[in-house]
């Protein structure tokens, strides 16, 4: 099977936005967006990766938490991502919002047009690249080894993989907040459909869990 490149557990609300552009150390996902009321359906999950307690529920929306790192080899993702700087790297002893144990446990390709040298926490490396989508999916892939790779966002990457035609499955929960003006994933759901398969499935927890894949 030839790896796939997967959107995982991308969150946005009713109206299609992951985030703002207003972006700072305090807020990672700007202004007026609240991350713990946007990702409540799986922080409330006994998988979710940041659960520091026992507990949480189980369910439809802890199967996806559960699924986060199944058969993932690398991820790609954008700079806002990994921290607000902006520009060239102006501090190189703040280490991205991620901590000493990131949550990914895999080499980390972070999307830049300011490359730096790669840093490893734990087991996560986290590689500064500057290029084009499919050189660097290549490069993940070959990361990987066999494994797939995930897109982890923000909102512009995802679109750019998507503008590309390299993504081949899509996990987007769909929040019941609204948000109004922001970084929009799509207007409607409906805007994929001419590349891929959708399935739709309610959660109990108020989420819609959008799933497509590749025609």
């Amino acid at each position: 099977m030839d790896q796939l490149l997967r959107v995982q557990n991308f969150t946005v609300s009713s109206d299609g936005v992951a985030a703002r552009e207003d972006q700072s150390l305090e807020r990672p996902f700007g202004h007026g967006i609240d991350p713990g009321e946007l990702f409540a359906w799986a922080g409330a999950t006994a998988s979710w990766p940041g659960r520091t307690e026992p507990g949480g529920s189980r369910g439809l929306d802890d199967y996806f938490t559960r699924d986060f790192s199944h058969h993932i080899g690398a991820e790609i993702m954008g700079r806002n991502k990994f921290g607000p700087q902006r520009g060239p790297w102006r501090d190189h002893e703040w280490r991205g919002w991620w901590g000493d144990e990131p949550p990914f446990h895999t080499p980390v390709f972070v999307l830049t047009h300011h490359e730096r040298p790669s840093i490893t926490l734990s087991d996560t490396t986290f590689h500064f690249v500057d290029g084009d989508p499919a050189t660097v999916l290549a490069r993940a892939r070959e990361a990987a080894r066999g494994k797939d790779v995930r897109l982890g966002g923000g909102v512009t990457t995802i679109r750019e993989f998507l503008d590309a035609d390299l993504v081949d499955t899509l996990h987007i929960a769909v929040s019941p907040v609204k948000l109004g003006p922001g970084l929009r994933l799509w207007d409607s759901p409906d805007d994929l459909r001419d590349r891929f398969h959708l399935d739709t499935v309610p959660s109990p927890s108020g989420v819609t869990h959008h799933l497509f894949w590749r025609k």
